[in-house]
C-alpha cells in the first residue's frame, strides 16, 4: 500500500512539474493589429494595383481606387491620418498566404468573400462592393452569349473563383471551354488582347476598368450572362476580433454618413453648435449663420452625434478615439463621396450605383446601427 502511495506521489510530482515547465514555456499573446499598426504608425494594406476603379498607382503616381480608400479610411479612423498607408501590390496567388503571413494588416484586394477562404484562417470583414462574373469578347468575333463559347479558349487569373464558377455554369449545360490561366492581371489582358483567347472572364466592373485602362473599350463587348454572385470586400487574420470590428465598423461608418446626408463638404455645419464638446472636437468655436432648419434637425439627431462622436462610447468601445468617424469623413469621405470618385459619375468608368445603392434607393448596402 505504501509502494502504490509512493509511486502516485511521485507521478503527482512529475505532472506538476512538467506542468510548470509548459507554463512558463507558453509563448506571451501575441500583439493585437491594432496595437501594431500604432507603434508602428503606418497601416499596411495589400491591394491589387492594376485595376483603376479600386486599386491603381495612377498617371501622377498617387494611389486611388474603392479599396485603397477603405484601407485609407482604416488609418483615418485608427491613426487620425488618412496619408499613413502603405500600399502592397499582390497578385490573386499571393494575397491571401500574404496576410496569414503578417507581412499585412489586412487585404482590400477586390477579393471575393467565400466559405473556403473564410476558414481557412481568415475573416472577411464586409463587402464594399457587389459585383458579378462575366464574359468579354472582341466584337469581330460575333460571340452573341455565353453558351457559344463551346470549345474555345477564355482566359482566366489563377487564385481566383473565377474558373471554379466557369467550370459549374457550363459543366451545368453540358458545355466545355477551355481555360487558359495566368498569374498576373496584365498577363491574362495582354494574351487577350494579342487574340490567344477568344474570351476573358473576371468580375463585370474588372473587366470594364482593365478595358478602359487600356483604351480598348470600343473594340470589345461583354456579353450578357453574370454567371456568379461576387460579394466583394477585406480580409483579416482569423482570431483578432478586435481589428476584425475596427475594418467592419469603418466600412459603416461611411455608409452612416452617406445614409445621414453627411459628407465632406458639410460635415462642420452639422457640428456648428454651441456645445462645447462639439468645439473641442473640431478645435474651434462655431462659424455660425447659414444653417438651414434641415441641417438643425440632422445636428440634434442622435444618430449623427453619435456618428461623430458627440455623444461619446463608439469610439471607446473599438478601442479608438472618439472622433474615430469623423476623420474618416472629413479626409476620406462617406460611400458615396468614394464610389463617385472612383468607379461612378466623377471617373472615366462612370457605374451606376445599382445594387450597391443605399437600402434606401433599392440596394443592397445597409448600414448597421452605430450605437
Amino acid at each position: 500500500m505504501r509502494n502504490t502511495i509512493k509511486v502516485l506521489a511521485m507521478l503527482f510530482l512529475g505532472l506538476v512539474v512538467c506542468g510548470g515547465t509548459l507554463l512558463h514555456a507558453r509563448p506571451a499573446a501575441a500583439e493585437s493589429t491594432l496595437d501594431v499598426v500604432r507603434k508602428r504608425g503606418e497601416l499596411i494594406c495589400g491591394v491589387n494595383g492594376l485595376l483603376p476603379g479600386f486599386s491603381f498607382f495612377n498617371a501622377v503616381k498617387e494611389w486611388e481606387g474603392l479599396d485603397v480608400d477603405l484601407c485609407r479610411a482604416v488609418a483615418a479612423a485608427v491613426l487620425g491620418d488618412a496619408k499613413k498607408v502603405k500600399f502592397v501590390p499582390l497578385t490573386p496567388p499571393q494575397r491571401f498566404d500574404t496576410l496569414r503571413g503578417g507581412t499585412i494588416d489586412m487585404l482590400a484586394s477586390n477579393s471575393t468573400i467565400t466559405l473556403q477562404r473564410e476558414a481557412a484562417g481568415l475573416q472577411f470583414a464586409i463587402p464594399n462592393y457587389y459585383d458579378g462574373q462575366a464574359f468579354v469578347v472582341a466584337k469581330k468575333l460575333n460571340i452573341a452569349n455565353a453558351a457559344s463559347l463551346l470549345s474555345k479558349t477564355v482566359c482566366v487569373l489563377k487564385g481566383t473563383t473565377h474558373q471554379a464558377n466557369m467550370t459549374a455554369w457550363f459543366g451545368a449545360r453540358r458545355l466545355t471551354v477551355v481555360p487558359m490561366q495566368f498569374d498576373s492581371q496584365d498577363e491574362m489582358y495582354d494574351a487577350f488582347l494579342a487574340d490567344k483567347c477568344a474570351a476573358v472572364t473576371q468580375d463585370s466592373t474588372a473587366l470594364a476598368s482593365s478595358l478602359v485602362r487600356r483604351g480598348k473599350a470600343a473594340e470589345y463587348m461583354m456579353l450578357p450572362e453574370i454567371i456568379s454572385k461576387e460579394p466583394l470586400g477585406p480580409y483579416v487574420r482569423r482570431g483578432d476580433e478586435q481589428w476584425l470590428d475596427v475594418v467592419r465598423w469603418t466600412e459603416y461608418a461611411m455608409l452612416e454618413a452617406e445614409e445621414l446626408g453627411v459628407g465632406k463638404s458639410n460635415i462642420d455645419h452639422f457640428l456648428e453648435t454651441s456645445d462645447p464638446r462639439v468645439q473641442r472636437l473640431i478645435g474651434g468655436a462655431p462659424s455660425g449663420g447659414g444653417r438651414s432648419a434641415e441641417d438643425q434637425l440632422r445636428s440634434n439627431d442622435p444618430a449623427v452625434q453619435r456618428l461623430l462622436g458627440v455623444i461619446p462610447g463608439n469610439g471607446q468601445a473599438l478601442g479608438l478615439d472618439e472622433k474615430w468617424a469623423y476623420s474618416i469623413i472629413t479626409q476620406v469621405g462617406n460611400y458615396a463621396e468614394i464610389y463617385d470618385r472612383n468607379i461612378g459619375a466623377q471617373s472615366a468608368l462612370r457605374f451606376a450605383r445599382g445594387i450597391n445603392a443605399l437600402w434606401t434607393k433599392g440596394g443592397l448596402m445597409y448600414p448597421m446601427p452605430l450605437r
